[in-house]
């Protein structure tokens, strides 16, 4: 079966800092692949290995996404496209561009992860539904193929139920599906050698996003200040209930 698995990168929240105003400093931030996007990953390989077939991997991004297209080839997509030419996050206009990159090829099933965690819109596997006309499932927790159709195991707030539809169809996954799988040192050494077809995105979009602030909330800590070794009986309380 031929499946395309749609990755998000994203920056490294972990590493975000803030300047003298609060403000996030954003510029040669570190990158790496947003967390469902994994999940996607491992889900779309993990039906790859039980039932047989080719992942193709789609990134819509810029040209710093070919690492993350590396770590998804160690991780066991087969082949990958790269989109360049697009900063933002809107998905209207990532719908837009994808759908386009989809509809080169015919794929069983398109994988992607419920939501990014730049944006948590978690739009993109709708819109793609209607630009595609494919049936879409979200939230899925597992994925079983039977011929024509696939079997997907949804988690909702009273009970998981199972959906059936037919295929092609698309399923947007959630961090419940699986546990991503860590690459061995040869994986990724071959997938450092792999073709990555770079392909240039002329997204056509207008920009009318104001954003009224980004800076980070003020946080005052509780500062109490002992001098002569007096805090030292407060410490230990600290200490015992910690213990």
């Amino acid at each position: 079966m031929d499946i395309a698995v749609l990755i998000k990168q994203t920056v490294d929240m972990d590493q975000i800092k803030l300047n003298d105003n609060n403000e996030p400093i954003m510029d040669n931030m570190p990158l790496k692949m947003d967390i469902l996007s994994k999940n996607a990953v491992e889900a779309a390989v993990q039906l790859k290995e039980k039932y047989g077939g080719k992942v193709t991997g789609i990134i819509f991004g810029t040209d710093r996404s070919t690492s993350t297209m590396k770590e998804a080839y160690a991780m066991g997509v087969d082949e990958g496209t790269v989109i360049t030419g697009y900063k933002k996050s809107d998905p209207m206009v990532t719908a837009s561009v994808i759908s386009c990159e989809l509809n080169k090829s015919k794929y069983n099933i398109i994988i992607l992860g419920d939501q990014s965690s730049d944006s948590y819109s978690g739009l993109l596997a709708g819109l793609l539904s209607s630009a595609l006309g494919l049936n879409v499932i979200t939230n899925a927790i597992n994925i079983e193929i039977n011929g024509e159709t696939a079997n997907v195991t949804v988690e909702s707030e009273s009970e998981d139920i199972t959906v059936e539809t037919n295929l092609p169809a698309i399923v947007s996954v959630a961090q419940e599906i699986n546990e991503p799988r860590l690459p061995k040192v040869m994986q990724i050494m071959m997938a450092g050698k792999k073709n990555i077809n770079i392909v240039e995105g002329k997204p056509e979009y207008k920009d009318d996003t104001k954003i009224l602030s980004d800076k980070a909330p003020e946080s005052q800590r509780k500062k109490i200040i002992y001098e002569d070794g007096k805090g030292i009986d407060e410490v230990a309380k600290i200490l015992r209930v910690v213990k």
